[in-house]
């Protein structure tokens, strides 16, 4: 019986901790949310009277999937003096080249935001080869296009099954939430903590993801995209038509 309601106990408590609001941490100093059309209509003055540094946005996902409320924040959030960037979500299964153009079409970065992130955390089924080509194949058009090394955001599960040693020199942003920092193999890597999804601010109704910076306003700031970079020749010397005949 007592072990019957030990477990009980224990259930019971992590179902109220896996429930509980998230609480805005007091000790980094430069603090952040991301967002997708989940948030729905925000009102990004109210947000901007938060202390919030950054916002990152949903701009894509897969090939041909576009955030429905990606443009309407995307400018908002620059009018409010927010500092800004756009992710997008990977599908393993979907060749890699059409992802990155998806991505290059929709978000249309400029000079200042914050370099692009490559959301890498389903499987779909892929194997763990084909994981890694793919991502490495959208990782470097990206960066030939704006000139800056794109930020890869994982769970800590998929860090430890894809990323070390196969994407070391890339900057990392971890999920993990709770009051404990995710432990990773090179700690010089990791840059963002996504350390809660149940964040209430003002401006958003419902539940928005919480993140800090691991570093200063100033070498967040360092990590944007420069002027000379932008809009290259280098994205249009890639034939797009071969994108969905190409294996990656």
């Amino acid at each position: 019986m007592i072990r019957i309601q030990n477990f009980i106990f224990l259930c019971c408590f992590v179902f109220v901790a896996c429930n509980e609001d998230t609480d805005r941490r007091t000790d980094y100093t430069v603090e952040g949310i991301d967002i997708s059309r989940y948030q729905e209509k925000i009102d990004w003055s109210l947000i901007a009277k938060e202390n919030i540094d950054f916002a990152y946005v949903k701009a894509t996902e897969g090939a041909n999937l576009a955030d429905t409320h990606f443009k309407q924040n995307w400018l908002t959030i620059k009018q409010v003096g927010i500092k800004r960037g756009a992710y997008h979500f990977f599908r393993p299964t979907v060749n890699a080249l059409a992802q990155a153009k998806n991505f290059i079409d929709v978000a249309r970065l400029e000079v200042g935001d914050l370099p692009p992130v490559l959301d890498a955390e389903e499987v779909d089924g892929a194997d763990k080869e084909l994981i890694i080509t793919r991502m490495q194949t959208w990782l470097d058009i990206v960066e030939k296009r704006y000139g800056v090394k794109p930020i890869i955001y994982s769970s800590q599960k998929f860090y430890y099954n894809y990323i070390i040693g196969n994407f070391d020199q890339y900057p990392l942003w971890i999920a993990k939430y709770g009051s404990l920092k995710p432990q990773l193999v090179n700690e010089k890597q990791f840059k963002f903590w996504q350390y809660g999804n149940k964040g209430k601010l003002d401006g958003i109704e419902g539940f928005v993801d919480m993140n800090v910076f691991l570093g200063t306003a100033e070498e967040l700031e360092a990590m944007c995209i420069k002027p000379k970079v932008l809009y290259t020749s280098e994205y249009e010397k890639i034939n797009i038509h071969r994108f969905n005949n190409s294996k990656f």
